[in-house]
């Protein structure tokens, strides 16, 4: 531990990207990265380090202040007496009122490059004593997937990035300017190539590491966001033949039982039963419930949520109408929390209802919350929930756009179906047409509700070039619907759909340049 702990901080004072002042000396007390690694177990922890810093990407707020309330899947709930900065800069982003100060939106940028940072490491120092291949394979596998995803992540919300494909050791490699996008997506391309080719075929029950079918799905992913369709659908057949299947209802995908099942293809791990316990916070559905001083009715456990908690993700009326009648997924990814607000804007909850076909009775108020990371805890606000990154469904679901995009329309049927049927528990729902407009808007709908919380929808709308006239539209009806609104609040435009690069790292490094419009 102590060792690991002296690791930490050179990783921190040699490469963290946003350091306020460059640290030209290293303490010689601490142990140095070139005398670190003296043996297998010191590349295992460094892995475990870098996990850990991906851990801290996605159990963050702004992963889904980014993701999901920038779109039309969720908002928020609004109370007038929080005004604190941190809540009206979550409003901002959900509104696309933020600007380049907003405090809500850095986290991203801050915590994508840490873990950027801790795989360099591991990755400059690979050949430090040797190692057997399947060892150094397994270990630069991991690394190599991780830079990717990361890099993969951050592209998307901000277009070009500094590429740091070693950790920086002075000022001069430490303060550089952005790459274009396409640069940073060819190293992305060539990590999860390399990470594809290095890491073993998943086996079951999975560890929650890194494997081939999470290497070949990301790149999937990656291809199909660049329109490369023949590369991403040959990326995605692999995967297909690699033993992962749906669970019978889609509920279970999201069972803490079923963590790191025949579904998951590379989730975030939390574990509240370790002696220092992991535990899903800030992605946590505590963020998502109403403003509550007592969760008991929801959660089973008496947590206070007004303060800095709950209010946030809130799923929207446009997204419970974008489930199909009959399609299982809306009960098991959404519930109404019963009860009333009071004149602060808290709630007290008397009950929790199912959200298909709901009404309110008289004198009641039913506000809906993301019921699928919603499953049995101990302690308030902190859940055992994994966080998934990828799930089978969605494999067969870009195997289905990546398909029907080359006008192989008839071939992406079964694999969209496959997911339907499981949605809606037989085949008669399942689509036919193979008119390849009408199949894509089928598709993306599939998307919008089967990946629902899962931080897909802003990206989506994004690359497919949806954004801005879906959320100009959604941001009418809003603005006709909530009075607190303000007036150039939804004014979506082509700069708007980047995000800020954060004015504290512009002000560190005179080399990188803001995107437009901010």
């Amino acid at each position: 531990m102590k060792k690991i702990s002296y690791l930490i901080l050179v990783i921190l004072s040699l490469v963290e990207i946003s350091c306020k002042k460059f640290l030209a000396e290293v303490n010689p007390n601490n142990v140095t990265l070139g005398s670190y690694f003296k043996t297998q177990n010191d590349y295992d922890l460094a892995v475990n380090g870098a996990y850990s810093q991906l851990r801290g990407l996605y159990n963050n707020r702004s992963a889904w202040v980014m993701g999901e309330m920038r779109s039309d899947n969720t908002h928020y709930d609004y109370k007038s007496s929080d005004q604190a900065v941190a809540t009206v800069n979550r409003y901002a982003v959900a509104d696309f009122l933020d600007d380049k100060y907003n405090n809500q939106t850095p986290p991203k940028w801050n915590l994508g490059f840490n873990a950027i940072s801790a795989a360099n490491v591991i990755i400059d120092h690979i050949d430090d004593i040797k190692l057997s291949d399947a060892n150094r394979n397994a270990i630069l596998g991991q690394a190599k997937f991780i830079r990717a995803l990361v890099y993969f992540d951050l592209v998307r919300y901000y277009g070009g990035l500094p590429i740091y494909k070693h950790a920086p050791l002075n000022r001069e490699e430490t303060y550089i300017p952005r790459s274009s996008a396409q640069e940073v997506y060819d190293l992305i391309i060539a990590d999860a190539t390399d990470a594809a080719a290095k890491l073993s075929a998943t086996t079951f029950p999975q560890t929650g590491r890194a494997t081939k079918g999470a290497a070949l799905t990301l790149l999937g992913d990656v291809y199909l966001t660049l329109k490369k369709y023949d590369l991403a659908e040959n990326a995605l057949k692999q995967v297909t033949a690699m033993g992962y299947a749906l669970f019978p209802g889609y509920g279970d995908a999201f069972q803490l039982v079923n963590k790191n099942g025949k579904e998951s293809i590379f989730e975030i791990q939390f574990n509240t039963g370790l002696a220092v316990p992991q535990a899903n916070v800030e992605a946590s559905v505590y963020n998502f419930l109403p403003r509550m001083v007592n969760t008991t009715v929801v959660t089973g456990v008496n947590f206070n949520s007004v303060t800095t908690v709950g209010g946030f993700n809130t799923p929207t009326q446009d997204l419970i109408n974008a489930y199909e009648s009959g399609d299982q997924r809306l009960d098991a990814s959404i519930a109404i929390a019963e009860g009333t607000f009071n004149a602060t804007d808290d709630f007290t909850a008397t009950a929790v209802k199912s959200a298909v076909d709901y009404t309110a009775p008289a004198g009641k108020v039913g506000r809906p919350f993301p019921k699928k990371y919603l499953h049995t805890h101990t302690i308030g606000n902190q859940t055992n929930d994994n966080w998934p990154v990828y799930r089978y469904s969605e494999v067969l679901l870009l195997l289905a756009e990546s398909l029907n995009q080359q006008g192989k329309s008839g071939e992406a049927l079964p694999y969209l179906n496959a997911v339907r049927e499981r949605a809606f528990g037989d085949a008669l729902h399942n689509i036919t047409s193979t008119n390849q407009a009408a199949l894509q808007t089928v598709i993306l709908n599939e998307r919008r509700v089967e990946l629902a919380f899962e931080n897909k929808r802003w990206l989506d709308l994004v690359r497919t070039g949806n954004a801005i006239a879906v959320m100009n539209a959604f941001g009418v009806r809003q603005k006709a619907k909530y009075s607190y609104l303000q007036a150039g609040s939804y004014n979506v435009t082509q700069n708007r759909l980047l995000f800020p690069i954060p004015n504290a790292e512009v002000l560190l490094n005179d080399k990188l340049t803001q995107n437009p419009g901010y």
